[in-house]
């Protein structure tokens, strides 16, 4: 598919994995469609850095939450760029135990809907009201992402960082994956990246990440098979390959932890047997 002149819509692109997601595919001339909340300091960065793209780039104020504003958002982007082809469903916010602690604490008494919420109903408005828009450009594709919490829930080393809401929510992602993959098809493919531990994204550079100590962050490694965690860079070349170049992988859950999910179970030496 020749990209330049295609459009994309990435929310979170003012934080590291939607910016390395957006810039990837700005490098490549598809344009932007940007969709900003809150992190007015991470906003500032992104406009800056996004000067210097040789793309055309749409920003908008909105809660993904709220179906109008979605609404409007989608029709503002028709109206500037007449159609869709990509959307990555970057839209999350998850609680770390380790940071936020009980949801019964008097400070946490709209976490649990915050988690739900934006992990899962943001990302069903997204995919409902940008479909009909995407259609009309005759072919594209989706991706969500979500987290290995989904397989994982509040337990093991990463207990510390998947709230339970966070955790339940990302399981029901992948019910969204395989019904919209049905639902879009033929023209649209509709794929999920389930992320471990990433840079900016329950690894370093987060608060939850920076008050754990050294054993702990050495558990959640080493039940990685690959020892280390991801960088965004990695996430945005996968999400470029689900949305440019697996043009017959429709459907598919596509897990990139670094072999967490199968770390902490070790394969034994071969037994000898009985046989003689």
């Amino acid at each position: 598919m020749p990209l330049r002149g295609k459009t994309a819509l990435i929310p979170g692109a003012s934080r590291a994995i939607g910016r390395a997601i957006a810039r990837k595919l700005a490098e490549k001339g598809v344009n932007l469609i940007l969709p900003i909340f809150d992190w007015p300091d991470s906003i500032k960065e992104m406009k800056e850095e996004f000067k210097q793209l040789k793309v055309e780039i749409l920003i908008l104020p909105v809660d993904l939450r709220d179906q109008q504003q979605v609404q409007e958002m989608v029709t503002t982007s028709r109206n500037h760029f007449g159609t869709l082809h990509f959307l990555v469903n970057n839209i999350e916010r998850g609680g770390m135990p380790i940071v936020h602690g009980s949801y019964d604490l008097t400070a946490n008494h709209e976490q649990w809907d915050l988690e739900v919420n934006t992990t899962l109903k943001a990302k069903w408005l997204l995919f409902h009201h940008c479909l009909p828009l995407m259609r009309q450009s005759g072919a594209g594709a989706i991706v969500n992402i979500s987290s290995i919490s989904a397989l994982t829930g509040r337990g093991g080393p990463a207990a510390l960082l998947f709230n339970d809401a966070y955790s339940a929510a990302n399981r029901a992602i992948s019910s969204f994956t395989e019904t919209w993959a049905r639902e879009a098809a033929p023209t649209i493919r509709v794929n999920e990246l389930m992320l471990g531990l990433i840079q900016h994204r329950h690894g370093e550079e987060t608060k939850g990440w920076a008050i754990m100590t050294e054993e702990q962050k050495q558990q959640l490694l080493a039940h990685t098979l690959l020892q280390r965690t991801g960088t965004p860079e990695e996430v945005a070349a996968a999400i470029f390959y689900l949305l440019v170049d697996a043009t017959f992988l429709t459907g598919s859950i596509v897990r990139m932890d670094g072999g967490y999910y199968l770390g902490g179970e070790q394969v034994p030496d071969m037994p000898e047997g009985i046989l003689t």
